[in-house]
């Protein structure tokens, strides 16, 4: 890639983590498998309706608020308690399997590593701690010290000015195409990671960078 970005900004949430077992952990706690998605859908949307007009709420606070009527109503006993259980156990997740040879062979290749995440700054610790690159990020970066959540434009410009960088010095990438939309919008270059094979919505701002693995990213970049 041309004028190789200063600072490539990671989502963490799905884009680092794998959310894939919170399915499991739902069922043991005596809910249904799919409720997860629906959770960490709704969740979403209501951080984005925060955004839109103008406020901001804790992505735990949140969560654990939505969390709790849907366990009662799934009949979960003690709903309040398993839903902060279940919320604050997204900090357990695994990594994908292709992020630690990602991030690693980035760090090496003397790029300069940050996050921009839409939950807490202290569970993107303990993921990478548990991982063992936690050394390969500079800044650990969440939306809770932004104006508001990702996609507005001001979280995208609050780590633009974490970095001391220019927005288009700073490569954003996001297994969500709401976010890449979101930076692309705020002048961030992007990279989408479609582990899925689903196509890219056509109504959102097209990626500079389309891989299906995060250790495909090194060299596109060279």
């Amino acid at each position: 890639m041309a004028n190789t970005p200063s600072i490539i900004v990671f989502d963490v949430n799905e884009t680092l983590s794998d959310m894939s077992p919170m399915g499991e952990r739902f069922a043991d706690a005596g809910a249904p498998a799919y409720l997860a998605k629906q959770w960490f859908a709704s969740l979403l949307r209501d951080g984005f309706a925060l955004a839109a007009t103008g406020d901001s709420a804790g992505f735990a606070a949140v969560g654990i608020e939505l969390l709790t009527p849907l366990l009662d109503a799934a009949g979960v006993a003690d709903p309040g308690q398993a839903a902060q259980r279940l919320a604050s156990s997204v900090a357990d997740l695994p990594l994908h399997p292709d992020v630690v040879d990602g991030v690693r062979s980035l760090r090496d290749a003397g790029h300069s590593l940050v996050t921009l995440t839409n939950g807490s700054a202290k569970v993107a610790e303990k993921l990478f701690t548990a991982a063992g690159i936690l050394d390969a990020f500079e800044k650990l970066l969440s939306v809770e010290d932004a104006p508001a959540w990702k996609p507005h434009p001001a979280s995208y410009r609050y780590a633009a000015e974490a970095c001391g960088k220019r927005p288009e010095e700073m490569l954003l990438v996001a297994v969500h195409p709401w976010d890449i939309h979101g930076a692309a919008r705020a002048g961030l270059r992007t990279a989408w990671v479609s582990r899925d094979g689903s196509p890219y919505p056509r109504y959102f701002t097209a990626p500079d960078i389309t891989i299906t693995s995060l250790d495909q990213l090194v060299g596109a970049l060279a």
